[in-house]
């Protein structure tokens, strides 16, 4: 056999190569496909607005400035709200308060005050050591079906639907039925008993008025206004400017302002209370705003340094069912605050605010502790108009909140001048003198040393365990109008 020649290789190798070469097949290039308008709504939104949108990579990452890519990051989620927490900012640890609704007219509601209530505030509680426990009532809304069945302030229910409220399932009977009825206890001889009486209730679609009580009396021989104030409600803002010149017109001498339920709400509202308390100086700053370094550089850019300041104003601004209204106020130089730890947000922000220009004494126990503020955000397109494919909006937290001498990140809460508890074991009618914390206010006012009393829960042994507010998303929210920036880059 012949042995191959290099002069018949050379051409033979070359054939090979082209013959393999001919037949390598086309590289296809790999298509991502778009994400979906809700899922780019939600990365968008907390790209632009989020406070902490530089603590979380994937809001931050330049990789995710390439369309294809993002669209792949995008593209992992088939559930928006699983894409809206993975984006959050240590969820429910640090960031507890943002939330992402499907309806954006749930938001819309919210902040006009409006769901659907049987009409009755309520906190729970543990009987003793074990798990059974007693709903006690806070507060009843006006015209609601609670207040038309009778139920009021201090009463206590044992049993829904005939079934022992507890541990386990306080969250079905409380929650998920639209009609209930109530077993009503009392307490005596230091223990909860039933009393056989009942009430029906069926829940309605209504609105909150925030003022939930105020009224004038004379203590120590001064004119006292006392004001009860669950929400800071814009709806509510002219019939609120009613209330003060009201009290003006008594010639207060004092203020005392209840809080001890109001979980926040509009912080142009919370401005307008400060207003009316203190005055209307406009030149005085009642709180200073910190955005993400984006949008704060945006602001400083576009309006200078101060358009991150919140002043006091002298005017409730025009909206589509008032016109612009002057202020009343009282131009105080101090005022008594009740607190819980269910006051927050704007409520927190009204007594932080006020603090360097007068003397705000607070009675309670330690407040909630939120000092940041959320915002409604739609799918807005570059002319405000909301895109009509799909309904979800987002409330994530986009500012915290100092006063003007810099204090924040009050994260324990604000603390008390007088520290004293709610008896929840002995709910009196608010403005009784006899109330717990009101006591507590009277006897300061007299020069009296308030000191801790003994509370007929305590002797009893009960332990508040939650809430009403616990259960819902927007109760402990202050929230500021929206927005409209630059088209994110």
């Amino acid at each position: 056999m012949k042995r191959l020649t290099s002069r018949y290789f050379i051409p033979i190798v070359l054939i090979a190569s082209i013959w393999i070469y001919g037949c390598k097949k086309e590289e296809v290039p790999v298509i991502i496909p778009e994400a979906n308008e809700v899922n780019k709504f939600v990365y968008t939104g907390l790209h632009d607005y989020y406070l902490w949108n530089n603590e979380v990579p994937a809001l931050y990452s330049t990789k995710y400035n390439n369309t294809d890519s993002l669209n792949a990051f995008l593209n992992r989620y088939s559930d928006p709200q699983d894409l809206f927490t993975s984006l959050l900012y240590q969820y429910e640890k640090v960031d507890r308060w943002s939330f992402l609704v499907d309806d954006s007219q749930t938001i819309d509601d919210w902040i006009s005050g409006i769901s659907e209530t049987m009409g009755y505030d309520f906190m729970l509680a543990r009987i003793g050591d074990s798990d059974n426990l007693f709903a006690f009532v806070r507060y009843v809304l006006k015209n609601s079906p609670a207040e038309k069945a009778g139920v009021k302030r201090g009463d206590i229910f044992l049993k829904i639907n005939d079934q022992q409220l507890t541990v386990s399932n306080y969250r079905t009977l409380l929650f998920t039925n639209k009609t209930y009825t109530a077993s009503y206890a009392t307490i005596a001889d230091f223990t909860i008993s039933a009393t056989g009486k009942t009430v029906t209730m069926t829940a309605i679609e209504m609105q909150e008025n925030p003022i939930h009580k105020d009224t004038v009396f004379v203590y120590n021989n001064q004119n006292v206004g006392y004001l009860v104030y669950n929400g800071f409600t814009s709806e509510f803002d002219i019939e609120l400017n009613n209330v003060i010149q009201k009290f003006k017109d008594a010639h207060i001498d004092q203020l005392i302002l209840d809080l001890r339920y109001n979980g926040g709400g509009s912080v142009q509202s919370c401005i307008y209370l400060a207003s009316m308390i203190y005055g209307t100086d406009a030149t005085k700053i009642f709180s200073k705003a910190q955005y993400n370094q984006g949008l704060q550089d945006y602001f400083v850019s576009e309006y200078g340094s101060s358009a991150l300041n919140d002043n006091f104003t002298a005017t409730i601004e025009k909206t589509d069912d008032n016109p612009a209204t002057p202020i009343h106020t009282l131009n105080l130089q101090k005022i008594y605050v009740i607190v819980s730890d269910n006051t927050a947000s704007a409520s927190e922000l009204l007594i932080n605010g006020l603090k360097p220009y007068m003397n705000v004494k607070v009675v309670g126990i330690n407040t909630e502790g939120k000092y940041t503020g959320s915002m409604t955000i739609k799918d807005w397109d570059e002319n405000g108009k909301v895109n009509p494919n799909h309904s979800w909006a987002m409330q994530p937290i986009v500012v915290k909140y100092a006063n003007s001498a810099g204090v924040s990140d009050y994260v324990d809460g604000l603390t008390p001048n007088i520290k004293m508890e709610e008896d929840i074991a002995n709910l009196l009618p608010f403005g009784d003198p006899n109330e717990t914390l009101l006591s507590a206010v009277l006897a300061d006012m007299k020069g009296n040393v308030v000191t801790g009393m003994t509370l007929k829960s305590a002797r009893i042994g009960l332990k508040k365990m939650a809430d009403k507010q616990d259960f819902n998303p927007f109760a402990k929210e202050m929230y500021i109008n929206p927005i409209r920036k630059i088209k994110s880059e």
